[in-house]
């Protein structure tokens, strides 16, 4: 099983590119960011993290801004978004990106996906929270094709154009992988349907159990990951087990010496682990 940190990069932590160093220096296999463009002043929708909403949340930085820093630093370190919020996007644009940072990194991008979950944030660029799974949907199908056509059409009901070239084409064929987030009761539909893995937020019950049914859904090879695992070998042990083929663990959004103290923590969990 592979391990990585996530984090939320913010302007007044550690920046993306030291941390990618330090996390590359240390052993780390990835390294995903998180994404908000803003968080609405008004906002309703609950945060199922509990009472407040961190700070960090409205405090990012632009995701492949964040993403070309870290790939930028490093030489072997596998960058992510954990998660890309494709709802917000337009999928034009954001195949550019992702097709742009692959390249650059050498074909080192994991492209994390999914539609998010504050509904305030998402009608703010114009998307109907109600038909937000259809247009994440959409938005991956049209990007596949822009990756993989040299001149691409996609027509849907949320997303459509005729005949576009779109260039560079991903370093990693046929594309970077996809990991759709979430844990909702649909989700594995979603990746069945256009996911080469699942990248859930950890939760103490119930993955290990939703992975197997994946599995046995599964007509071809679909990894199983998790985001946000504590600094527990024995959690860890569970997900090692189960097959999953990478641990992702949350480091804090400060400067590099609580970093470091919450990297030694989970290598601790993770040597332990291993016996060592």
């Amino acid at each position: 099983m592979d391990i990585g940190v996530g984090f939320f990069a913010t302007h007044d932590a550690i920046d993306p590119g030291s941390l990618a160093r330090l996390a590359e220096a240390r052993g780390h296999e990835s390294l995903f960011f998180a994404e908000h463009t803003h968080i609405p002043a008004e906002r309703r929708t609950p945060y199922a993290g509990g009472a407040q909403l961190p700070r960090k949340y409205w405090h990012t930085y632009d995701l492949f801004v964040t993403l070309t820093a870290a790939a930028a630093a490093t030489s072997r370190l596998r960058v992510g978004s954990g998660i890309c919020l494709v709802v917000e996007r337009d999928p034009i644009t954001t195949a550019k990106e992702v097709a742009s940072v692959d390249v650059l990194s050498g074909g080192r991008l994991e492209f994390g996906v999914g539609a998010g979950w504050n509904r305030e944030e998402m009608l703010n660029h114009g998307t109907d929270p109600r038909h937000r799974m259809a247009v994440l949907r959409e938005r991956v199908e049209a990007m596949k094709a822009i990756w993989t056509q040299d001149e691409a059409t996609y027509h849907g009901e949320h997303v459509s154009f005729d005949r576009i070239w779109s260039w560079p084409k991903p370093a990693q064929r046929p594309h970077p992988p996809i990991l759709v987030g979430g844990s909702g009761k649909t989700v594995l539909d979603r990746v069945l349907s256009f996911g080469d893995a699942w990248f859930p937020n950890y939760a103490p019950h119930g993955i290990i159990e939703r992975a197997q049914e994946l599995r046995d859904r599964a007509e071809r090879h679909i990894d199983v990951m998790v985001m946000g695992v504590p600094a527990d070998p024995r959690v860890l042990e569970q997900y090692e087990s189960a097959g999953f083929r990478r641990a992702v663990h949350w480091l804090p959004s400060y400067q590099r010496g609580p970093v470091e103290r919450e990297l030694d923590r989970w290598e601790s969990a993770v040597a332990d682990l291993h016996g060592e």
